[in-house]
């Protein structure tokens, strides 16, 4: 029997630990960069952290002003545990924390494009990026 999982919501996250579920869920981000990580995860508006066992194994992060739009900059989840409902699960709770008058936006890595119409995003042809430099 798979050992259940526990969600925490905005509990301050080891950027250690965070580079080690990025790196183990597949997404690009700059791992070995962990003051940059440390950074990401200071102030942002909403993060919801999946833990088996006491180690983090999955991890959402957005910014949001809780009335109008909420930008989910990161979901990852250990590639050992995906399949298992814990993406689903963050982003759910991602839509609890921000409610129904909240718009939830993010910018898909291009190997997760086919996910996220699966747990109810919708495509949108709209968007714009400046690309950052490093």
């Amino acid at each position: 029997m798979t050992a259940s999982v526990e969600y925490r919501h905005n509990f301050p996250l080891n950027p250690v630990e965070v580079a080690r579920v990025f790196d183990a869920s597949g997404i690009n981000r700059p791992t070995a960069d962990l003051a940059r990580i440390a950074q990401m995860f200071a102030a942002p508006s909403l993060v919801i952290s999946a833990w088996q066992n006491g180690h983090l194994v999955g991890v959402s992060r957005s910014l949001t002003d809780y009335c109008y739009c909420c930008y989910m900059s990161d979901l990852a989840v250990d590639r050992a545990l995906q399949g298992r409902g814990i993406g689903r699960e963050l982003i759910r709770r991602t839509q609890a924390a921000i409610g129904d008058s909240v718009s939830l936006i993010l910018w898909s890595a291009p190997g997760a494009k086919s996910y996220y119409p699966s747990v109810g995003f919708e495509q949108a042809d709209n968007a714009f990026v400046i690309r950052r430099k490093k």
